[in-house]
C-alpha cells in the first residue's frame, strides 16, 4: 500500500514540474513585438557653457533731481512718456529766485550808471591834465597846481577801475542768479523714455532727492554677473547667446561690451554688460540668461526625442541583448540643439528606443523600424 502511494506522489510531482516548464515556454513564446526607431548613445564633444543671469537695462540711465530747493509746481511727464533731449520735465516755484535775479539786475544797472559817471570824470580829468601840460610848457602854471591836476587825473582813473570791477561783479551776480533760476526747470539730459516718477506737484524738491528716471532711447544691454572663477572665459567683443523671459525669440545673440574691472567684494562676481540687438519686444527690467562659451568636453549625448518623462523623472527605453526594452531612469544635463547630455543612467554605445511617445514598451521586444 505504501509503495503504491509513494508512486502516486512521484507521478503527481513530475506532472507539476512538467506543467511549470510548459508554462515558462508558453510565456516566452508570447512576448509582444513592437516596431520602433532605435538610436545609439555616443560620446561626443559638447560645448561647455557658463550661464549667468541678469536684468535688461538701457545703455544710459539718468536719475534726475533738482539742483536747488523748491516746491514742485508741475510734473509734465509720466512713466512711459517719450522725451527729447532738453525737454522740460519738472517746474519748480521760482518766485524767490526771480526776485533775486531782478535785484541783481538792479544792482548791475546802478553799477553801470556809476561806471558811466566815473568814465566822464576820468575823461574830464585827463583833458584837464593835457591842457595843464601845455600851460606848464608856457610857464603859465605853478608846479603845485600841476601836481594837483595830475593827482586828480590819477584818482579819477583809479575810481573808474574800481567802478568797472563793481560792474563786473554785478554782472556776474546777474549771470549767477539767472543760472540758478534756470535750475527751477529740470530737463531731460537725452532723448529716451521716462521709466520712473518719484515726485508730484506740491512736494518739496531738494538736491540729491530723485524725482524722475529716464532711460536713453535705442538698443538695450543685459547686465549679467559672472563668478570670479569663470571671468577668465569672458572677453570684450565675444558673442553671447541670450534668452530673455517675455521675448518670443528663443535666443538672441549679444556682444560683450564692457567688463567692470572690479569684482563685488560681497558676491565675488564681476558685472558684464552685453549689448543686445534692437527689438520692439525688449523692455528695460526684463530678466535674462546669458551663455558664455568656454570650450568643449567629452559627454554622452542622446536625442532629446528618446527621453520619456514619468512625472518629474526622465527615463528611456534601453534594449538588452535580446532586443527587449527596459525602462531606465536618467540624470540629464544641458541640451545641445536636438541632443541632450546624460550625466548618469546609461553608457556609450547602448541602443535606445527613439520617440516612444506614450507607449509602454517595458518588457516588449523591439523590432527596428526601417
Amino acid at each position: 500500500m505504501k509503495t503504491v502511494l509513494r508512486a502516486s506522489v512521484l507521478a503527481l510531482t513530475a506532472a507539476m514540474v512538467a506543467g511549470c516548464h510548459g508554462t515558462d515556454s508558453a510565456s516566452l513564446a508570447v512576448v509582444e513585438t513592437v516596431q520602433a526607431r532605435v538610436v545609439e548613445s555616443h560620446v561626443q564633444e559638447a560645448p561647455v557653457n557658463l550661464q549667468s543671469t541678469g536684468t535688461v537695462h538701457a545703455r544710459e540711465t539718468a536719475v534726475l533731481s533738482a539742483q536747488v530747493m523748491g516746491r514742485i509746481q508741475q510734473v509734465l511727464v509720466r512713466e512711459g512718456d517719450t522725451v527729447r533731449a532738453g525737454q522740460t520735465l519738472i517746474v519748480l516755484d521760482d518766485a524767490a529766485l526771480r526776485s533775486a535775479l531782478e535785484q541783481a539786475q538792479a544792482g548791475l544797472k546802478a553799477a553801470q550808471n556809476a561806471q558811466a559817471a566815473a568814465q566822464t570824470n576820468a575823461t574830464l580829468a585827463t583833458s584837464t591834465l593835457n591842457r595843464y601840460k601845455q600851460l606848464e610848457q608856457e610857464k603859465s602854471v605853478s608846479p603845485q597846481e600841476m601836481d594837483e591836476i595830475s593827482q586828480r587825473a590819477e584818482a579819477a582813473e583809479a575810481n573808474l577801475e574800481a567802478v568797472r570791477a563793481q560792474t563786473d561783479e554785478a554782472r556776474a551776480q546777474v549771470n549767477g542768479a539767472r543760472t540758478i533760476l534756470g535750475y527751477t526747470r529740470v530737463a531731460a539730459p537725452f532723448s529716451g523714455i521716462v521709466t520712473a516718477r518719484m515726485a508730484d506737484p506740491g512736494t518739496m524738491a531738494a538736491p540729491g532727492v530723485p524725482l524722475l528716471q529716464v532711460d536713453q532711447a535705442g538698443a538695450l544691454q543685459l547686465d549679467a554677473t559672472v563668478d570670479e572663477s569663470a571671468i577668465g572665459a569672458v572677453h570684450k567683443g565675444m558673442k553671447v547667446q541670450v534668452a530673455i523671459d517675455g521675448a518670443s525669440s528663443t535666443s538672441i545673440t549679444g556682444t560683450v561690451a564692457e567688463i567692470v574691472p572690479a569684482a563685488d567684494p560681497s558676491s565675488h562676481s564681476f558685472l558684464v554688460k552685453i549689448d543686445l540687438p534692437s527689438s520692439t519686444q525688449l523692455r528695460a527690467g526684463m530678466y535674462g540668461t546669458a551663455e558664455f562659451s568656454n570650450g568643449v568636453r567629452q559627454a554622452i549625448l542622446i536625442p532629446r526625442s528618446a527621453v520619456v518623462m514619468r512625472g518629474s523623472l526622465a527615463c528611456i527605453y534601453v534594449l538588452d541583448g535580446q532586443g527587449i526594452a527596459q525602462l531606465r531612469y536618467l540624470t540629464l544635463g544641458t541640451e545641445h540643439g536636438s541632443l541632450i547630455e546624460v550625466l548618469s543612467g546609461i553608457s556609450s554605445g547602448e541602443k535606445l528606443v527613439d520617440a516612444p511617445s506614450d507607449r509602454d514598451l517595458a518588457g516588449k521586444r523591439i523590432e527596428v523600424q526601417q
